[in-house]
C-alpha cells in the first residue's frame, strides 16, 4: 500500500511533571520554528491560564515541526499531540491517541513509572501502538536510570504487552536543557554525547510508522477535537484517514446519530509550531482544522457524498465522581466580593445568576469535553455534573467562576453501578511516596478511608513506596489530611482501578462545622473568643450569613456561634485592658479545599470574588427539627 514519507505522527504522554510539555519546547525551538529574535516563554504550549497556574496540561494540544534530516532529505512533519498527565483528563488522552500512530512514553528518571503512566501507557497498548520510551530529567541528583528502566519493563509486562510493544528504543534526555542521547549516562548527569536533540528526532522517524493508505479509498477524515475562532465560528479538529480534503469541497457530514447532510468545507487550515495557517488540501495522515460546520461534534465523520463511510465513534471510559451544580442560593447572591451591593455594581454588571446562563454553558463544555455528562435532577436550577474525577469537575468550577457566574456547588459523590444486583463503586490504585518516618501515619490513614495495601517498596533513600486499592469516595477529603500529616513531603497520585462492591460506610472526617448563627460582619473581638474552639476559615471585616460555615470545630459535632459579636465600650476601664490579644491567621481554603472539606448537609457557594461553605439548609431552627427527625427514626 501507498505510503507518505513525509509525515510522521506522534502523541506525548507520561505523568504529571515528568517534563512532556519542556520537551515539546525543546523540539520547536531546535527545529527552528521560532525566528531567533522572537521572545519565548517557557511551556509554550500551555497557553491555558489555569494550566500556566497550576503547572499541569489540561487540553490535549497539537503542535507540527518541520524537521531537516541531516542526511539532506526532504523536510519531515511531525505533528506532536501534547496530552495531559492527569487521569482525570483522560477523555482527552483517548481524543489525542486517536490522532497519531505511535506514542512517546516520557518517564521520569527519579520517579520512574506512577499511577498516570499506567493510565497513559495502557490506552496505547490497547490501540496497539508502537513506544518509544524517553527517560527524561537525567540530571537529577536523586536519578535511577537502570532501576526505572526495570520497573518500565516490568509495567510493560503487568498491562500485557505484545512481544513487539516490548522491544521498545529507549532514549534518555534532558528535556530542560534541549539533549538527547541513545546511550544511557552516569545517574544525576546530562547526556554527554548530545548537545542537541537530534537523536530523539532520529528515534521518532525510524520507529514511527508513516501513514498508509489506499489510492483508491473515498474520503474519510475523523473529527478529534473542537476549538473556536471570532471570525470562524467553529473549528474542527481532524485526522485525514482517507482520500484528499480540500478547500472550498462539499463533503458527506455524518453525525453521531448516523444521519447525514452535505456541507462545505469554507476555510482549511494547517498546524505550523504554534499558530494554524490556509492551506490548500489535506491528504491521508495530515491533522488539520476545518471551518464551516457550526454544529459538527467530537467523534463524526467527514466522507465522501458519492460513497460516505462512516469512521468508529471515539469510545471514552464510564464517570466515577459527580456533583451537584445550580445556580447560587446564599443571601449574597449577585452583591459581589463584599456582599455589599451598592458599593459592587460595577463588579457585578456582567455576573451570571439565572438558571438558564448555567446550564447553556454546561451545554457548552459538553462539546468539547467528551468524558462530561450532564444529568437533571429534581430541581429546576441544578444538574448533576458527572466526569473522571474531583479535579476535572473542580477545573470546570474555576472556569466558570473565572467567567462571572455564581453558582452553588454540592458535595462530590461516586457514580456506583449495579452489577449481577450487588451496588459496586468506583475504586482507585493509589501510589504514595514518603519519608519512612511517614509511613505508619499513611498506613493508618488508609485503613480508614478502607483502602488495603497491594505493594510497597523501599528505595533505600529514606522514602518508601506503597501502593493502596481505594474506594474511590475516600479519597474525598483525602489530599489535605494527607499533607498535614506528612507535614507536607508525601507525594500521591491515583488512578481509576474499576468497579468493586460497595465498601459500607466510611467516616472521613472527624471534626464538625462552626456555623454563624446570624448576618453581620466578623469582628476580632469574636473571632479572639472563638480560637480554642476550633479553627478558623473567615477574617475581620468578612460579610457572613446565617447558615454559613466560617471553621472548623475541635469536636466531632456541629456548633452555632455568633462570630459577628462586638466588644461593649464602657467608660470603666478594666485592669487587664492593656493586656492584648492575638487573631490567629485563618486558614485561607481554594475550591478543591472547600469541595473536600463538605459534608453531605453542606455545599459550597462559588462566585467570581469569594469560595464559601454553608449548610444545604441555612435556617438554625429547621436543621434542628430534620436532625431531631432524623434521631427519633432510628
Amino acid at each position: 500500500m501507498p505510503t507518505r514519507h513525509d509525515i510522521r505522527n506522534v502523541a506525548i504522554v507520561a505523568h504529571v511533571d515528568h517534563g512532556k510539555t519542556t520537551i515539546v519546547d525543546a523540539m520547536l525551538k531546535q527545529a527552528g520554528a521560532f525566528a531567533a529574535h522572537q521572545h519565548l516563554d517557557d511551556r509554550m504550549m500551555d497557553s491555558n491560564d489555569l494550566e500556566r497556574e497550576k503547572g499541569i496540561t489540561i487540553l490535549a494540544k497539537n503542535t507540527a515541526v518541520k524537521y531537516h534530516p541531516k542526511d539532506g532529505g526532504a523536510p519531515i512533519t511531525i505533528n506532536i499531540i501534547d496530552t495531559p498527565g492527569h487521569a482525570d483528563f483522560g477523555g482527552e488522552v483517548e481524543r489525542g491517541l486517536s490522532m497519531v500512530d505511535a506514542v512517546v512514553l516520557l518517564v521520569d528518571a527519579s520517579e520512574g513509572p506512577l499511577p498516570q503512566t499506567r493510565f497513559v501507557l495502557r490506552k496505547a497498548l490497547q490501540a496497539n501502538m508502537p513506544v518509544i520510551l524517553c527517560i527524561n530529567k537525567t540530571d537529577r541528583p536523586d536519578s535511577r536510570i537502570d532501576e526505572v528502566v526495570n520497573d518500565t519493563y516490568d509495567l510493560f509486562l503487568d498491562l500485557d504487552a505484545t512481544e513487539d510493544q516490548i522491544e521498545f528504543p529507549i532514549v534518555y534526555a534532558c528535556g530542560r536543557d534541549g539533549v538527547a542521547s541513545l546511550t544511557k549516562p552516569e545517574d544525576g548527569t546530562v547526556p554527554a554525547d548530545s548537545d542537541s536533540l537530534e537523536p530523539f528526532f532520529s528515534t521518532i522517524l525510524e520507529h514511527v510508522p508513516a501513514p498508509v493508505y489506499d489510492e483508491e479509498a473515498p474520503l474519510q477524515a475523523h473529527v478529534t477535537n473542537l476549538d473556536a475562532d471570532n471570525f470562524l465560528g467553529r473549528i474542527a479538529l481532524l485526522r485525514v484517514e482517507q482520500g484528499e480534503l480540500r478547500k472550498g469541497q462539499t463533503v458527506a457530514w455524518i453525525k453521531r446519530d448516523g444521519t447525514m447532510s452535505n456541507v462545505r468545507i469554507t476555510e482549511l487550515m494547517m498546524t505550523e509550531a504554534l499558530t494554524r495557517k490556509p492551506a490548500e488540501v489535506a491528504g491521508p495522515g495530515d491533522i488539520c482544522a476545518v471551518a464551516g460546520i457550526p454544529d459538527i461534534m467530537i467523534g463524526e465523520t467527514l466522507a465522501d457524498p458519492e460513497n460516505p463511510i462512516a469512521l468508529p465513534l471515539i469510545s471514552v471510559d464510564e464517570p466515577a465522581i459527580s456533583m451537584t451544580i445550580g445556580t447560587n442560593t446564599s443571601p449574597m447572591v449577585g452583591r459581589g466580593g463584599s456582599g455589599k451591593g451598592a458599593d459592587a455594581k460595577s463588579a457585578v454588571k456582567d455576573r451570571k445568576v439565572t438558571a438558564r446562563q448555567v446550564k447553556d454553558r454546561l451545554d457548552r463544555e459538553l462539546i468539547g469535553n467528551v468524558s462530561l455528562r450532564v444529568l437533571d435532577t429534581e430541581r429546576p436550577d441544578a444538574w448533576e455534573v458527572q466526569g473522571r474525577g474531583e479535579l476535572a469537575l473542580a477545573i470546570l468550577v474555576e472556569q466558570m467562576r473565572r467567567e462571572g457566574f455564581e453558582l452553588t456547588i454540592g458535595k462530590p459523590q461516586v457514580v456506583t453501578q449495579e452489577i449481577d444486583g450487588k451496588v459496586h463503586e468506583p475504586v482507585e490504585r493509589m501510589t504514595v511516596d514518603v519519608p519512612e518516618e511517614h509511613m505508619g501515619a499513611v498506613t493508618q490513614l488508609m485503613g480508614v478511608r478502607k483502602g488495603r495495601m497491594d505493594n510497597m517498596s523501599n528505595h533505600g533513600s529514606g522514602w518508601v513506596r506503597m501502593e493502596f486499592v481505594v474506594p474511590s469516595r475516600g479519597l474525598i477529603g483525602f489530599r489535605t489530611e494527607f499533607l498535614t500529616n506528612t507535614r507536607g513531603t508525601g507525594i500521591a497520585h491515583s488512578i481509576h482501578e474499576g468497579h468493586e462492591p460497595w465498601f459500607g460506610q466510611l467516616v472521613t472526617r472527624n471534626n464538625g462545622s462552626l456555623v454563624a448563627d446570624r448576618a453581620g460582619s466578623v469582628t476580632p473581638f469574636a473571632m479572639i473568643n472563638l480560637q480554642e474552639r476550633g479553627v478558623l476559615f473567615t477574617e475581620p471585616g468578612t460579610e457572613v450569613y446565617e447558615g454559613m460555615i466560617v471553621g472548623e470545630n475541635s469536636r466531632a459535632d456541629d456548633m452555632d456561634v455568633n462570630i459577628t459579636k462586638e466588644k461593649k465600650l464602657t467608660n470603666m476601664r478594666a485592669a487587664s485592658a492593656d493586656n492584648t490579644e492575638n487573631v490567629v491567621p485563618p486558614r485561607k481554603l481554594s475550591l478543591e479545599q472547600s469541595l473536600e472539606f463538605c459534608r453531605d448537609d453542606e455545599c459550597v457557594e462559588v462566585t467570581p470574588e469569594a469560595v464559601r461553605i454553608r449548610k444545604v439548609v441555612l435556617d438554625q431552627k429547621e436543621r434542628s427539627r430534620t436532625a431531631s427527625r432524623a434521631k427519633s427514626a432510628k
